[in-house]
């Protein structure tokens, strides 16, 4: 009997220093994880959605939520103060920068084209030169086989029909790369439309669609409609995109590789703020997505958190960015956000 009492006392002490080392890194997992909330553009949303799975295998405590909301939502939602981060295709203007109360720092993630796709039945590789494309979002051109859409496209048999425009129904960083292009190179649709994440088209037939997914869809089934998404939705639903007219008259289609021509040459001032009008190579509807993060956190642990997932995005997630389609941050660039967002953010 006082075997088996020392036998079980020895079972039961083992087990509870088993049970206690076993629950330690659990209880203090639990004490470190940090969950950091972000909203905003749909442009890199498939790329966000990416690093948040992968950054996970590197810092299990840390969790990434990201709402594909706009980036109209997601500068709104940064000067609000209601998200950890944001998320946008046009960079924040000085007076958007100024209502943000803790401050803000705008991160440099990727860059990508927006693809101008469209669903004309039995046609490929349809062509848009530098004063045909402002001139059908404009309004100027209004049925598919207009002589100047047909100047671009000898020999291919464009349908008389009216031409029904996808675009975006809320405020978009993608809108904005598109326009930005458009309103660069044509008077008339600077005029007209502008530069801008929410403009009014002053269309017919316009059909309006949340988020570039929204957009792909309607492309997708609406035959003689004309649209704009990120090259990623393109690819993934399949759509067909226009070649479109660079600088140097040459005709583009959407790439990684006639992305990364395009920006190539771009310089970050000290803001990391640009805008990629009309670039002087490859595909000329380009530009970047940020992230917008506060200067000040409510506490240590979340600017701490923070700053590990802006090394991590700017480090080791760049490498998913060609994957998903996506131009990455230079080097030398990554390394000087890095620098401001480490020494800045508290």
């Amino acid at each position: 009997m006082i075997f088996s009492t020392t036998i079980l006392n020895r079972v039961v002490a083992t087990s509870l220093v088993t049970t206690s080392v076993a629950l330690s890194p659990i209880f203090g997992a639990i004490a470190q994880a940090e969950t950091l909330n972000g909203a905003g553009a749909t442009f890199p949303a498939p790329l966000y959605e990416r690093y948040a799975r992968e950054v996970k295998k590197k810092y299990p405590d840390l969790k990434i939520n990201y709402q594909a909301i706009g980036s109209g939502g997601g500068i709104r939602q940064v000067t609000a103060g209601t998200v950890d981060f944001g998320g946008s295709d046009a960079a924040m203007k000085d007076d958007e920068i100024a209502k943000v109360k803790n401050g803000v720092i705008l991160v440099p993630t990727a860059g990508g084209a927006v693809s101008v796709v469209y669903n004309i039945p039995g046609v490929n590789d349809l062509k848009l030169s530098r004063s045909v494309l402002p001139a059908i979002f404009s309004g100027q051109i209004s049925n598919w086989n207009d002589a100047k859409i047909k100047a671009d496209n000898p020999g291919v048999n464009l349908p008389n029909q009216p031409i029904k425009f996808a675009v975006r129904a809320d405020g978009s960083g993608t809108t904005f790369i598109f326009t930005n292009h458009l309103s660069t190179i044509n008077g008339y649709f600077k005029g007209r439309v502008g530069a801008n994440t929410a403009p009014k088209w002053n269309l017919p037939n316009v059909l309006k669609g949340k988020g570039n997914p929204g957009v792909a869809a309607i492309v997708s089934r609406t035959p003689g409609s004309i649209g704009y998404v990120e090259y990623a939705y393109a690819l993934k639903n399949n759509l067909k995109s226009a070649l479109v007219q660079n600088k140097n008259g040459e005709f583009v289609a959407p790439s990684l590789q006639s992305a990364n021509a395009a920006l190539s040459t771009v310089n970050f001032p000290d803001n990391y703020r640009v805008f990629v009008g009309d670039p002087t190579q490859g595909y000329p509807i380009v530009g970047l997505t940020w992230m917008m993060v506060y200067k000040k956190y409510a506490s240590a642990a979340k600017a701490d958190a923070i700053k590990k997932w802006i090394n991590w995005v700017l480090k080791d997630g760049q490498q998913y960015n060609d994957d998903l389609n996506y131009t990455k941050i230079p080097s030398d660039v990554a390394n000087r956000v890095l620098q401001t967002v480490n020494s800045t953010v508290k």
